[in-house]
């Protein structure tokens, strides 16, 4: 019998740095590949909206993976996209981002959907996120989590049409600008 041990932080800071991209997930190192092209436009335009958003208003700095975002002894991971808000609890430093970002984005792939779906959620609700946005390049939805006191609480959402809007940044966003379009 085999014995997996977990594990921590200190694990994961004498990690060389670069590729391979690996996440500290629940104890467990989890290396993904590349993210395809779909993934990488998304990523792209959510990140061109949120940058001249927060820029033009001053509330904060908007930061792309890879990024080292550190929640626990047992979570680094890798979000797509992560906000800042002056007023957030995270702290920025040299090596990464340490304590829960405002808001976190995570672009779903078929390798890291069961993660971004369960396991990060779970965690980024537990560090305290305010809200976590889900999106889905290939089914073209967009959700949007708010942390409550019961954990985190969907509310808005669209499927290849319409508009999802944040509370905590007073943005509505409008799919045609995410999803539409291709080359």
């Amino acid at each position: 019998m085999s014995v997996i041990t977990k594990k921590t932080v200190k694990d994961y800071i004498e990690l060389p740095e670069g590729p391979p991209y690996y996440q500290l997930i629940e104890g467990e190192l989890i290396m993904s590949p590349a993210p395809s092209y779909s993934h990488q436009r998304t990523v792209g335009r959510v990140f061109l909206k949120l940058s001249r958003l927060l820029e033009e208003k001053e509330l904060g700095e908007v930061l792309i993976s890879p990024i080292d975002v550190y929640l626990d002894e047992k979570n680094v991971f890798q979000p797509d996209i992560v906000v800042l808000l002056k007023e957030g609890k995270a702290k920025i430093e040299e090596k990464g981002i340490f304590g829960p970002p405002d808001v976190v984005v995570e672009i779903l792939s078929p390798s890291t959907a069961y993660y971004d779906l369960i396991v990060k959620k779970e965690v980024y609700e537990r560090a305290e996120v305010k809200e976590y946005w889900l999106l889905d390049p290939n089914r073209k939805t967009f959700e949007i989590y708010k942390n409550t006191e019961e954990g985190f609480k969907l509310t808005s959402q669209a499927r290849e049409k319409g508009k999802v809007s944040s509370e905590l940044l007073k943005l509505e966003i409008d799919l045609k600008e995410i999803f539409g379009g291709g080359m």
